[in-house]
């Protein structure tokens, strides 16, 4: 199937935007890329620091300088569900590529939090930053220069973002990403959303709520709903950084560790000491991330990614904005239904026909760049392929022709909805994301007074006096990057739900974010500029009629043109969000980041 015209056409304008930045990238990588191991340049002192307690077999090879050296990057951790499995990938790894003739070596670990657990808590305000702190983990993990290439294990929301960015500042590596896979199907998606609106409303204890999401969160493995990690998981798919089908396998069962395996394999095959030579830098092209933009439009998936892809991109001299997501929202179909968006989790939706099903699809509709680099090959049709297991191992078998379930995956000729799941809002308050593919149409058009808070506790104690018995759109200022580390804002979702249920019509406009896991009810999010830059929604006061209109693309205040430009904007009282939980230590990080739709970044990614 040819290439979707409009396709090819945002493909090549992100291409001509990002030309000098692009080029300055990969000028710095061809630079790098040795067809010798790195550790040969290294002085003899170097050399003996590192491979002082490599067993003898593996010391052997090192010092041959002959055969490729893996470095293992890991955010394994045992209180993390998701991060648990890790564990035992470090010793697979390491055997697989000594049965290759390879070594590789555990390179370092890098920091894990869960939103789950931080969740409307002041940890919370770490969050988007921990993916910075990753990236500089990851690079000083590979900073000793001993390494051919890398496989990164990681899965939750800032940390595969946040290990891409750091690997991709060693484009010169060929970099493949192995995950852990959701934990087994709990209590449905439906049931824990209904137990914590009962709870919300005072309809329920604690008891209960507990034993809900004991439930839902019951064992090792990333949790089931489709959130920001497990849109992390289908974009390593869709950008060709997995092995194909590798996303959505449970964890502990001999086909995820016949996948790790092959993927540490892998990974020794794609060093420049062999004849497939795939460096991380050239993988991360233009293609690539816009095949990540439709995979996420197509899937319905989160929100947080409208900031990490930027920031991705960026680490690679790409440059992308939010208006790219737009535009190709308007021809990429929804194909996917999965919780928030659905009933149904991602185990149901592996089933149906996975990753494998998905991508050839897109890719028979010619929404996807086929003719890239990937971690399988020079194309992405291999991922048209599911896993399955021969003898032990992992072998490949093109995925099922037909979904097993089409309340949950379909064909590109019989989507969900003709367009993808996230839209673009632009107005007098600035520019916004919403995503609308959980939100019902008739709930996509709010137009009501403002009602105005500057912390998310606020708005749940208004709920609680029964002051929001009412139609409004919450304003939550003073939650962006540079005021607060932009905390999720997922705690909102229950008690808005409820107001929404009782018939009034409520929305949420902020410039932070939401959960990965946002459902039904309309929310313009990553307001830009943030308030504390100065930000036009600081200038809205309680009573202002606003308008968010999801399907216009729209969100602004109704307030006549004069009086607007005569408005200061609000001042924040940032005194609280200093000190305590280590946030002390991220006052730099919140000082120089940019914008959300620069990506939120911290770092020094100018190319």
């Amino acid at each position: 199937m040819p290439l979707h015209p409009r396709l090819a056409e945002i493909t090549a304008r992100i291409a001509a935007r990002s030309k000098d930045s692009r080029g300055r990238y990969l000028q710095r990588l061809e630079a790098a890329a040795q067809q010798e191991p790195q550790r040969k340049g290294l002085a003899c002192t170097n050399q003996a620091h590192a491979w002082a307690a490599a067993p003898a077999g593996d010391k052997l090879m090192l010092r041959e300088m002959r055969q490729p050296n893996i470095g293992i990057v890991s955010s394994y951790n045992d209180m993390l569900s998701a991060h648990q499995p890790l564990e035992t990938y470090p010793a697979l790894i390491k055997e697989a590529a000594r049965q290759v003739g390879a070594t590789a070596q555990f390179a370092g670990g890098t920091p894990a939090m869960c939103d789950g657990v931080t969740q409307g808590q002041p940890g919370m305000e770490l969050s988007l930053f921990s993916r910075d702190v990753i990236a500089m983990s990851t690079a000083v993990a590979l900073s000793h220069n001993v390494f051919d290439g890398v496989v990164c294990l990681g899965v939750c929301d800032k940390i595969i973002p946040g290990l891409l960015i750091g690997v991709l500042q060693f484009g010169h590596l060929p970099a493949v990403f192995i995950p852990a896979g959701p934990m087994t199907s709990g209590i449905s998606n439906k049931d824990k959303a209904a137990v914590r609106q009962r709870f919300a409303e005072g309809k329920c204890g604690r008891e209960e709520l507990l034993a809900s999401e004991e439930g839902s969160y019951h064992g090792p493995g990333t949790c089931t709903f489709y959130g920001t990690a497990n849109s992390n998981q289908m974009l390593m798919e869709v950008m060709g950084l997995h092995l194909p089908g590798a996303a959505f396998v449970n964890p502990n069962t001999p086909l995820r560790d016949a996948l790790t395996v092959a993927a540490a394999q892998r990974a020794t095959a794609i060093t420049a000491l062999g004849k497939e030579f795939s460096p991380v830098g050239k993988v991360v092209d233009e293609r690539a991330i816009v095949n990540g933009i439709v995979g996420l439009l197509a899937t319905g998936g989160s929100t947080n990614h409208t900031i990490h892809l930027i920031a991705i991109a960026r680490a690679a001299g790409i440059v992308i904005d939010w208006s790219d997501f737009d535009d190709l929202s308007q021809i990429v179909p929804l194909l996917a239904k999965v919780y928030p968006n659905g009933s149904a989790d991602v185990n149901h939706f592996h089933a149906a026909g996975g990753m494998g099903y998905l991508i050839r699809e897109l890719l028979d509709a010619g929404l996807l760049h086929e003719d890239v680099l990937t971690n399988a090959g020079p194309s992405l049709r291999a991922y048209a392929n599911e896993p399955f297991l021969a003898d032990g191992k992992a072998v490949w078998r093109a995925a099922p022709a037909d979904s097993g379930d089409e309340n949950v995956l379909r064909p590109a000729t019989r989507p969900f909805s003709a367009d993808g799941g996230l839209r673009l809002l632009a107005g007098n308050l600035g520019r916004s994301v919403i995503k609308i593919s959980a939100v019902a149409p008739e709930h996509r058009l709010v137009e009501a007074p403002a009602i105005v808070f500057d912390d998310q506790d606020d708005v749940l104690e208004a709920f609680k006096r029964g002051e929001l018995e009412k139609d409004f759109i919450a304003v939550l200022r003073f939650q962006g990057p540079r005021a607060n580390g932009m905390p999720e804002l997922h705690k909102l979702t229950p008690a808005l739900g409820v107001l929404q249920d009782r018939g009034f019509k409520v929305a949420l406009v902020t410039d932070g974010r939401m959960s990965g896991a946002s459902g039904k009810v309309p929310s313009a999010i990553h307001m830009t500029p943030e308030v504390v830059s100065g930000g036009p929604l600081g200038k809205v006061r309680t009573g202002d009629i606003l308008l968010l209109d999801a399907e216009a693309g729209v969100v602004e205040a109704k307030v006549d043109a004069a009086e607007w430009a005569a408005r200061e904007v609000a001042v924040a009282d940032l005194s609280r969000n200093g000190h305590g939980m280590g946030r002390e230590l991220f006052a730099s990080f919140r000082a120089a980041a940019t914008g959300a739709e620069e990506g939120a970044i911290s770092l020094g990614l100018s190319h």
